[in-house]
């Protein structure tokens, strides 16, 4: 007997809460309750599964559904494992337990990046397969590890191996922006990720001191280039509504400083942003010439810069 669609709805919310209640979380992520959680839906919804181990502690899993022609190119439905860390003090709710409030709304880590993303592949597959569904091409439902931070201890080192191009993907799908109705936004515009250090080095000394050339000095001048730059972008998004067409960025880090009295001899600043790929030669353009302009011996360190196109 088929499942009544409010049946289908409570395993749905159901095997989400459960999905977000590991903590997959950096650092140090351990994947493995996440690689049985779909081991178990893979077997529930009556999925092969594949668990690929090319970097150790990093299991990329692959579940399976095969379709009637399977020389056709096939579909990838992507979400990954792993969330960003958790200041809990901050949150409303306990980030790892799912909890539903008055109005049914779900709080955790990994609610929106990107947990709900492969639950809902899953889910629908589970109806269509209920239903009698059956595709003539092979649906591939991957789940990657190591995606926030930066994916090269995951996805860049999968998509090199005989694994991978068996798979013999012709389209694919991956995360996007979540939404606060029913509509389903599509995003076909690409980014260059650039996470990147700016090293401001200058004249160290104590702390009572107005010297000349300090570290901070350049820090403030990259600060409000960038922070400039930044406001353009939001005003750009306010008009354009399109996130794909502006640049993101923003300060994640800063080091430095060796005592309270004390001027340091160089400030770092780590900054991540996302290039929309035909822009992404004059914001490099502008960024260094804005390093030059900050002052002597102002540098770019790369901590992470996406490929100009994608692997093939």
């Amino acid at each position: 007997m088929m499942a009544s669609q409010k049946e289908l709805d409570t395993i749905a919310v159901e095997n989400f809460r459960r999905y977000l209640r590991i903590p997959s979380v950096h650092p140090n992520v351990d994947y493995e309750p996440c690689v049985n959680f779909l081991k178990e839906q893979a077997k529930d919804i009556g999925l092969a599964i594949s668990v690929f181990r090319d970097v150790p502690k990093n299991p990329m899993v692959v579940l399976t559904w095969t379709g009637k022609e399977k020389s056709l190119p096939a579909i990838m439905l992507n979400s990954h494992m792993d969330v960003v860390p958790v200041i809990e003090s901050m949150w409303t709710h306990k980030p790892f337990d799912a909890e539903i409030d008055e109005n049914g709304n779900i709080y955790a880590r990994g609610s929106q990046d990107t947990k709900c993303t492969g639950i809902q592949y899953l889910e629908a597959i589970r109806r269509m397969k209920l239903s009698g569904v059956e595709l003539r091409r092979t649906v591939y439902v991957t789940f990657m590890p190591d995606e926030e931070c930066g994916g090269g201890d995951g996805a860049q080192q999968y998509v090199k191996t005989e694994n991978f191009k068996k798979l013999n993907i012709g389209f694919a799908l991956d995360e996007g922006a979540g939404g606060t109705n029913n509509t389903l936004i599509v995003f076909y515009g690409e980014k260059r990720g650039w996470m990147f250090r700016i090293h401001c080095p200058g004249q160290a000394g104590h702390g009572s001191l107005l010297l000349d050339n300090t570290a901070g000095e350049k820090v403030r001048f990259i600060l409000d280039k960038i922070y400039d730059f930044r406001a353009t972008q939001k005003v750009k998004e306010n008009e354009d509504k399109r996130t794909v067409r502006v640049t993101s960025i923003n300060l994640t880090m800063i080091q430095g400083g060796v005592q309270n009295n004390v001027i340091p001899d160089e400030f770092s600043l780590v900054f991540d942003s996302r290039v929309p790929i035909d822009d992404f030669e004059e914001f490099e353009r502008k960024l260094n010439q804005w390093c030059k302009d900050a002052g002597k011996d102002v540098w770019i360190e790369n901590v992470r810069q996406d490929a100009a196109q994608p692997i093939r």
